[in-house]
């Protein structure tokens, strides 16, 4: 996407923080971002897969000699770690104006009943708990700063429940929320909070949600066109390189074959 020499001029040299960095959203977000900048800015690339963050590192840095990166693994899972992640960045790292708040995950389809405990504490720990000690840790730098951008990526699922969903769409309901009271806390600030809310994404996520099985995993768009990752990083840098009067507060995007999480239209071969 071509956004001009005004987002630009408003990116140049700013520090932008993704998590869950190493595939689907995360990545074409740092791809889109390096691209709007022409590769003058500096990216923060965290996730659980180191060897995806390197690739990641190196084909960013082949295509925009200038840019600058950072990456580290980041379970934000493992809220003891974030701490000492964010004290041991570079100092040049250390100034973040962008926080992205990508990492999620959906784990299952089972029914209340039927859910395993252990893939209910991942999504909360995940998804909630790690969101939140991130973003709690980084908005007293933006509060000092009385400046920046926090970007919550939520789902249509933070929406409208669904049966099979239960857990992952509470996690995401709770995003919605976390997001709004963050927003209202800082209408005082010129600290934009902006939540992105896809619809149907064709990524790893429905790989992960089905326990690594890939043919189940495509079962799920059969019949659709769904959206990419790259449609939602799209939006994303569109959101942050706004003027900074304005703030696109929610996004809700779907496939044009969606109407909601559960009103979907199938296309017969």
């Amino acid at each position: 996407m071509s956004y001009g020499t005004k987002a630009a001029e408003r990116l140049a040299n700013k520090i932008i923080l993704i998590t869950g960095a190493s595939a689907g959203i995360g990545r074409a977000t740092a791809l889109e971002y390096a691209a709007a900048a022409n590769g003058n800015i500096k990216l923060i690339l965290v996730a659980r897969r180191l060897q995806n963050l390197q690739k990641l590192q190196n084909d960013l840095q082949s295509t925009y000699k200038n840019l600058k990166s950072h990456i580290s693994v980041l379970d934000v899972s493992k809220i003891e770690t974030i701490k000492p992640f964010l004290s041991n960045l570079p100092s040049e790292f250390q100034k973040i104006d962008i926080l992205v708040n990508n990492a999620g995950k959906a784990i299952g389809k089972a029914q209340v009943g039927d859910i395993e405990q252990e893939d209910i504490n991942d999504m909360f720990d995940t998804n909630v708990k790690g969101m939140i000690a991130l973003t709690q840790e980084i908005v007293k730098d933006f509060k000092k700063r009385n400046a920046d951008d926090i970007v919550q990526l939520g789902s249509i699922a933070g929406r409208d429940a669904y049966p099979g969903g239960a857990i992952y769409c509470a996690t995401k309901f709770a995003l919605k929320a976390f997001t709004e009271s963050l927003r209202k806390e800082l209408i005082n600030t010129n600290i934009r909070v902006i939540e992105v809310a896809p619809g149907a994404v064709e990524t790893e996520f429905s790989i992960v949600r089905n326990y690594g099985d890939v043919e189940k995993a495509k079962q799920v768009y059969d019949g659709r066109i769904p959206l990419t990752a790259e449609d939602i990083a799209e939006v994303i840098v569109f959101a942050t390189t706004r003027r900074s009067n304005t703030v696109i507060a929610e996004t809700v995007i779907f496939p044009t074959d969606q109407a909601s999480a559960s009103h979907n239209y199938i296309r017969k071969n």
